[in-house]
């Protein structure tokens, strides 16, 4: 069903980590493409998904981070310590430089550990669905949106197939609207012929190895409207102060005060999570964690909130 995709800095991991249990439960499956050299923290990520009977698919030939060039400690690490965790899965990043020959070749590497193929620019969709045919092993398609289109996933339309849509648009927090439409995927993904949807929880797919100052603090909270078809919305608690990167911590208690304030109106259609519990405990006691582990609270919300609306 619902298939959030993380890159494996170090939030995300432990946002997966700390989720493993919820999204068992819920029945989700994460896609994880490493991008940090040590891959210590994925190692623990994927353990905990194993402990809460969950499902989780890793890729192995990244296009980010410190594995885009050789992806070999990931196989290695598949192979050493997960290849008899069949809930484990390999996932392969189809680009647009690859050629079917490479793709059926990681393929064939990886088939012991149901493999995963990941559409994200890939354009010979016709000779691989070819020569996809006589293969035994099951694979599951996934369609990052804007990098395949409806005309290349046709040739895939009697596979189990996910499509992933980002829903977070790329700003400036400053240059963020308070509120904006997010997704729809979770209500149409059958409509468009899919098997399950996925998206960039609240970080969106723009990858960039770290941010620079942040002139202006930002919240992202997800939340389904009843009274708009159940399509999903984010809201965008910004700081009142934004013209210099001074001050983080007082900028966080602004933009924290706005999501509380949104939380507790008359009314409000955000749901009531452990994260929103969290964000208000936080407001409590007038403390700033970081912005790392903010961003965790925002994804954490985003998956409960999935996780509710599925329920």
């Amino acid at each position: 069903m619902y298939h959030p995709y993380f890159r494996g800095k170090q939030y995300e991991l432990i946002t997966i980590r700390e989720n493993a249990q919820r999204m068992a439960e819920a029945g989700f499956l994460p896609i994880i493409e490493p991008v940090r050299e040590s891959l210590g923290g994925l190692e623990k990520a994927l353990k905990a998904v194993c402990e809460a009977d969950g499902k989780a698919v890793v890729v192995i030939n990244p296009h980010y981070g410190d594995h885009a060039r050789d992806g070999v400690n990931i196989s290695t690490l598949l192979a050493n310590g997960f290849l008899d965790k069949p809930s484990i899965g390999a996932g392969v990043l189809l680009k647009n430089s690859m050629s079917v020959a490479q793709a059926m070749a990681y393929l064939e590497a990886h088939k012991a550990h149901s493999p995963t193929l990941i559409h994200a620019g890939f354009t010979d969709g016709k000779d691989l669905a070819d020569a996809l045919v006589p293969e035994s092993v099951k694979v599951r398609h996934v369609f990052i949106d804007e990098l395949s289109s409806k005309l290349y996933r046709r040739h895939f339309k009697d596979a189990d197939r996910v499509l992933v849509k980002d829903g977070f648009e790329k700003r400036r927090n400053r240059d963020h609207p308070d509120v904006e439409f997010f997704s729809d995927l979770h209500i149409t993904f059958m409509d468009d012929g899919m098997n399950g949807f996925g998206d960039f929880l609240t970080v969106g797919d723009d990858y960039s190895e770290s941010g620079g100052p942040a002139y202006a603090i930002a919240i992202h909270l997800t939340f389904i409207d009843p009274d708009a078809d159940h399509a999903m919305f984010i809201y965008h608690f910004k700081s009142k102060r934004i013209d210099t990167p001074a001050d983080p911590a007082g900028k966080f208690a602004e933009a924290l005060e706005k999501l509380v304030e949104a939380v507790e109106a008359p009314g409000s259609k955000i749901y009531a999570t452990e994260a929103v519990s969290e964000f208000k405990e936080l407001k409590r006691k007038g403390h700033f964690p970081g912005l790392g582990y903010v961003k965790k609270l925002s994804m954490q919300h985003h998956i409960e909130t999935m996780a509710r609306f599925f329920a």
